[in-house]
């Protein structure tokens, strides 16, 4: 994967490798991204301040970046999102973005539940 650098406003393409879904007293399993209505791949776009699925993937989304900063090498997103309209499953979440591998974590936490996931993402 190439350096990221998201303050030169030059969008991200990343994808989802591993994911786990934990619930409350219970263990942590591997999913699928779209079991958990994650897309495989999406779009970090730093112009309109969105993380957006793409166009050919089989779960479509989008989510507002309400918060980004620089740290320690690391591109650090958050925002919050409501998940699917009408389902209790809204979350906040955080994802950090190794600028120089572009590596990302994942992680979002709802009502007693939490997911973790993994994966890369380069320049698009």
């Amino acid at each position: 994967a190439q350096a990221v650098n998201y303050a030169n406003g030059q969008p991200l393409l990343c994808a989802m490798q591993s994911v786990s879904e934990c619930v409350a007293g219970q263990a942590c399993n591997s999913v699928m991204p779209g079991d958990v209505n994650l897309p495989t791949f999406f779009i970090v776009d730093p112009a309109t301040r969105l993380l957006v699925s793409t166009a050919d993937s089989a779960i479509q989304r989008k989510t507002l970046i309400e918060y980004n900063e620089r740290l320690d090498g690391k591109l650090i997103l958050q925002g919050a999102d409501d998940g699917m309209e009408g389902v209790p499953d809204g979350v906040g979440w955080t994802m950090a973005i190794n600028e120089q591998t572009g590596k990302l974590v994942l992680s979002a936490a709802g009502d007693a539940f939490a997911v973790v996931g993994f994966g890369a993402c380069t320049l698009r």
